[in-house]
Formats: C-alpha cells, structure tokens, sequence
C-alpha cells in the first residue's frame, strides 16, 4: 500500500497516525520453509539482512505476514548511510556490517495471520491484530507507534526529525490494505534552501534538455560542496534549462570545485556522483560541469549529513542572490531527539 503526499494532517475524519521511519521498505513472510525479506519492488533481502532473519525466525508465528522498515538504528538516530552499506555483494562485508551495524524491523501493518490474509479488514482492525500478535516482541522487532489525536501527530512531526524519521503518515481507519494503491497519506518537513548551480546532468539519451541540476552549498572553510539534485521538470523546461545553461558550460573543468568527481576513489570518499560505483546501478553519471555563477531556490524536506537526503523541487532563479551566499548555515537545524523516546511517545489505550 502506498501514500500520497499532503503539507500538513488532515484536518477530520478518523485516522490513525504513525511516525514515518527512514528505511528500506519490506514485506516479512513467516512461513513453515524460515523467514523471507523482500523488498516493496519483490526483491529477496534476506542475504543483506541476516541476523534480522535469524531473529525474526524465533518471534514470529508461522503463517503471519507484516509490512514494515527495515532500520538502522546509531546512538544519535536513525542511520540511512549504514543501511545503504548493507546491500553489498560481498558475503564477507555482509556479515561483519551485520555485527557492527544490526538493523531492526519496525512493524506497521499487518497483511496475514495464521495462514489467512486480513487485507480485507480496516486498518483498525489490523493494528489490533498486529499488537497482540507481537506483543512480546523485543528487538530488533518493534511495534511502531500509533496515535488517533492529532495534536500528538503534530508533536511527532515537530519532534522526530530529530531522531533522524521522515514525517507522519496517516492512514485511514477504516480502509482495507490496498496493495500498489495510494490509499495513505504521507506528512514530510517542506523547507526551501537557495543553491548554486555548479553542473548539469542530460536528460535520458537527450543532449537538448537537462535531467537534473547539481546543486551546491558552501561550508564554512569557503569550499562549495555537492549538497544534491534537482530532477522534477516538464520536458519543455527541461529543453529551456539546457538553453539557458549553455553559457555557463564549462568543459575544461580544470578549475571547477568539483573537479576530482571523474575519480572513483574520490566518488567512493565523498559520495560525489561524478563516477560509477556499486550504487548507481549502471546509470550513465557523467555530467557536465557549470561556472558556479546561477542561484536557484529549491524545496526540500530534510538533511542527510550534508546532503539533502531526497531530489530537490525547483522553485526559482534567483538573480538577486550571489553565490557566496549560498551556505549551510542558512538550513534549518533540527533539534535532536531520542530514538528511544519514539517508542514512548505513543498515548497508552
């Protein structure tokens, strides 16, 4: 089941409100031959994750199914870079992550129980199913929060962030589970930020119309800093950008701040895009670099270190901005909270 996204909660009707965790998407399917992890595209993940089959293995019934995130969880919040290491093709890298950096389940719905799908129940009444069939669970198996009142759906919005989760979801109460259906809502953080516009990538095969723009943010040593990407355009804009842009290309990039992106060693150090690696997936990544002279205004919803952690959606050109000024310290800074009082928050019934 999928969400659509809204600015804020809805203002009536009967949900039931959840945090929105920042990880990997997956189904868990408890069955007489073990546990299977797949993913929300029906890819096998039971080799990334281990020890989460091992202990999923000795908590769960046979014959349930549950829809959840898998999660890494660091002392300071949520830990989305040490996920991403775990899907690596070496068995060897695998298994010494999985002791370093264990992940665990946060579950959400509930698809099966005993052998029977409960799809067609309301989503009420598959949260009460799924609380008393983990009940006792303990980690790395967790029941994710849950409340009906609103202004404590605001509270999490306002204070998980800082935990490192992504929003709130809200999920109507009385529908059934909609698979590949945008049948929830989706709250996010929506900020703006002003970037400069250091490079280009083509759009698909297209050398007349820009894929996306690679945005940067000067730190505090003065240094402008690959800080992400604007991608969302109509294809009649996407033709304009590479008109518009054309003036500033700049191929010999011998003097471009971001010109160690061809270096592989450099790509895998700071997570430039610059060059293929085992993240990229075969996608064509080469670009085309920009006198860093163009400011936009993008919309955003949060950080990841030092990059925004989704696409960007243009807002602007601002002509009146120097680049100079665009830096980090104009972001907004969240507040931190512990992960462990995520699982405190919710009301008790």
């Amino acid at each position: 089941m999928l969400a659509k996204v809204a600015q804020e909660l809805p203002p009536e009707g009967a949900f039931l409100f959840e945090p929105k965790w920042d990880g990997f998407r997956a189904i868990v399917f408890s069955g007489a031959d073990g546990i299977h992890l797949q993913s929300r595209d029906g890819k096998a993940l039971n080799r990334y994750f281990p020890e989460l089959e091992r202990a999923l293995s000795e908590m769960l019934p046979k014959g349930c199914v549950l829809d959840g995130e898998i999660v890494i969880m660091a002392k300071h919040g949520l830990d989305f870079d040490a996920l991403q290491q775990r899907v690596h093709p070496a068995p060897s890298r695998i298994a010494r992550l999985a002791k370093e950096t264990p992940s665990a389940f946060i579950a959400f719905d509930l698809l099966a129980a005993g052998g029977k799908s409960v799809m067609a129940l309301p989503q009420s009444e598959r949260r009460t199913r799924l609380e008393r069939l983990i009940a006792t669970a303990k980690p790395p198996l967790y029941l994710t929060p849950m409340t009906r009142d609103r202004a404590v759906a605001q509270q999490w919005l306002e204070q998980f962030e800082g935990a490192g989760l992504d929003g709130v979801m809200a999920k109507p109460e009385s529908s059934p589970y909609l698979p590949a259906k945008r049948a929830m809502f989706k709250i996010k953080h929506s900020r703006t930020a002003d970037c400069v516009v250091a490079g280009f990538r083509w759009y698909k095969e297209r050398e007349d119309a820009v894929g996306s723009l690679l945005l940067g943010l000067y730190n505090d040593a003065g240094v402008l800093q690959h800080a992400g990407v604007a991608s969302a355009f109509t294809m009649d804009m996407r033709v304009q950008l590479a008109l518009e842009l054309a003036p500033l290309r700049n191929d010999a990039l011998a003097d471009h701040p971001w010109k160690d992106w061809g270096d592989p060693q450099a790509h895998e150090a700071n997570r430039l895009p610059g060059a293929q690696s085992r993240w990229s997936g075969g996608k064509d990544l080469r670009w085309e670099p920009l006198r860093p002279e163009r400011v936009c205004e993008v919309q955003y919803d949060h950080m990841q270190g030092d990059r925004f952690r989704h696409a960007t959606t243009f807002v602007r050109w601002r002509a009146d901005k120097p680049p100079q000024d665009c830096r980090y310290d104009q972001l907004e800074v969240t507040t931190p909270f512990e992960l462990s009082q995520v699982f405190a928050a919710a009301p008790k019934r």
